[in-house]
């Protein structure tokens, strides 16, 4: 019940201040892993996601972080192995681990066991499709910001390039 309320908790933080604040948005939480050094990691074909078949876990490796799946919920670690572990919002876990087939699940949900083993679960039977969207609107926002840093870096190169010129 205890970390129910603390996932509910996290899911909240984050849908009430938004993506703008997730650095004071974390909510840590204790998800019972504690292994006595980081397991080996094994690589998912055709993807840029390592797993951990030694963990009784969904436990997974991408990007400098270690995500874990656990009671319907991801939870990151940016500071090592065994955490510590905060609640994501399913439209900041990255695609490359939502892309993750279920047979690299070490304990996928009984729900899954009639899902195609060789394909990504279907998130939008948990999340529906609002997430979906969410997502996509945050990353639109991601491209804009990328799109007006590369527009200034190209202004300053054309005024550098202009007084060299004169």
């Amino acid at each position: 019940m205890i970390l129910r309320r603390e996932l509910l908790s996290g899911f909240g933080a984050m849908a009430v201040l938004g993506p703008a604040a997730w650095a004071q948005a974390e909510v840590q939480v204790s998800i019972g892993i504690n292994l006595p050094r980081p397991p080996a990691l094994v690589a998912i074909p055709s993807s840029p996601v390592v797993y951990a078949p030694s963990v009784h876990a969904n436990y997974f490796f991408y990007g400098g972080q270690y995500y874990v799946f656990l009671n319907d919920a991801w939870h990151v670690s940016r500071g090592g192995h065994n955490g510590p572990w905060v609640v994501l919002a399913p439209e900041f876990i990255p695609r490359p681990i939502l892309g993750v087939p279920v047979t690299y699940y070490r304990v996928p949900p009984p729900h899954w066991r009639t899902w195609h083993r060789h394909e990504a679960p279907r998130w939008h039977s948990s999340w529906g499709h609002r997430w979906e969207e969410r997502r996509e609107r945050r990353e639109e926002r991601h491209d804009r910001r990328e799109d007006r840093r590369e527009d200034r870096h190209e202004r300053r190169e054309d005024r550098r390039e202009h007084r060299r010129g004169h």
